[in-house]
């Protein structure tokens, strides 16, 4: 037991050093590249830095792979060098015993990632896009989706208009049970609309079974109100516009995931992004794992038999080629080329049989 809190603290003190490390370095990359891309006259150093600040959470979350095989790596070429490995096999203890307190912290890491940071890196990548927006004058998201249905907001030449719609169809060019709310420039309502289906052409909506309601007369709005089978409303809206509205992934807790999926499901969106996503993260701490198994399997020879340096590299290039095996098929279940699951869970379990399989190997021999 002592040995293996031994272990365990030598494998978190290496982690953490790498981590900082990383960190450090990521910021000061970013830091460089938001000075480059935001305009010194109209945003201060100080908000590029609250940016940089804001974007460190996801940019070490992604790395979190490399991150741990680098510390695997670090932690056993230095205790094959100390031979204290040497000193661990001769006491009887096998390299899976060895292996057993690294294997469990970083499931711990995995866990406490995906439980624990992963809604950080949430909140301040959502805080980061809006901030992002607002310092280039960007329009905010066009698209929000509730309980209710789904909520549109666009804008043109006389002002703001607010289209809130029931459920729509997956490729997004059709709205059912909608009703429009149209705003002036000084933000006052001048009319509300109310149809059966809206129709997103190049036009504008194509509305059926129309009725308007004015709303900017001392009339009474329902007076006043027309009954048309057919309205166009202009828009400045696009199929790949409102797409791009909706919130990625990475920037929904994972603890709001579920919520988030039923009601784009309920809305009558396609979710299979989101699904692939929140399953990737369950799988997450087990694709760690499966990087100190890696990193162990090609540095717990003692460093005598020389080509350290070889079995560094491939220790390294083994683990991005398995990071991109990951986000590989990652894009094939998002597409709908692959199942979620087999998609999400298959690469970190291959990822562990081919480094047990080294680790086997390295034992017998």
């Amino acid at each position: 037991m002592i040995l293996h809190f031994y272990f365990a603290r030598r494998f978190i003190r290496v982690f953490l050093t790498t981590l900082f490390i990383f960190l450090a370095f990521l910021t000061l990359i970013d830091l460089v590249e938001q000075m480059r891309r935001f305009n010194s006259d109209n945003v201060s150093f100080t908000d590029v830095f609250f940016l940089t600040l804001l974007n460190a959470p996801a940019g070490i979350y992604q790395i979190l792979p490399l991150v741990m095989i680098l510390s695997s790596v670090s932690l056993f070429l230095t205790l094959a060098r100390t031979s204290e490995l040497v000193v661990t096999r001769s006491a009887g203890r096998s390299a899976f015993t060895t292996l057993a307190s690294p294997m469990l912290v970083s499931a711990i890491i995995g866990v406490s990632a995906v439980t624990l940071f992963n809604p950080i890196v949430a909140a301040t990548s959502k805080q980061f896009i809006t901030l992002e927006r607002e310092y280039k004058n960007q329009e905010t998201s066009t698209v929000s989706i509730g309980r209710d249905g789904l909520w549109l907001r666009q804008g043109d030449v006389d002002g703001q208009t607010v289209i809130h719609a029931r459920s729509a169809i997956e490729q997004m060019t059709t709205l059912n049970d909608v009703s429009f709310l149209q705003f002036d420039t000084n933000g006052q309502p001048r009319s509300h609309i109310v149809a059966d289906q809206a129709t997103l052409t190049q036009r504008g909506w194509q509305l059926q079974n129309a009725k308007q309601w004015a709303l900017n007369t001392t009339d009474s709005p329902e007076e006043t109100a027309r009954i048309n089978a057919h309205l166009l409303v202009p828009t400045s809206l696009t199929e790949e516009r409102i797409r791009e509205s909706f919130s990625e992934p990475s920037a929904i807790s994972i603890w709001d995931m579920n919520s988030y999926i039923n009601e784009l499901e309920e809305a009558g969106f396609s979710a299979r992004r989101h699904k692939v996503w929140f399953q990737m993260e369950l799988a997450r701490p087990l694709f760690l794992m499966a990087m100190v198994l890696v990193g162990a399997g090609f540095t717990m020879r003692h460093t005598r038999f020389g080509k350290t340096g070889v079995a560094v590299l491939a220790a390294v290039m083994l683990g991005f080629g398995l990071y991109y095996v990951r986000n590989f098929a990652q894009i094939l279940g998002e597409n709908g080329q692959l199942p979620t699951m087999i998609a999400a869970w298959t690469p970190p379990v291959a990822s562990i049989l081919l480094a047990l399989g080294l680790l086997l190997h390295m034992e017998d021999g």
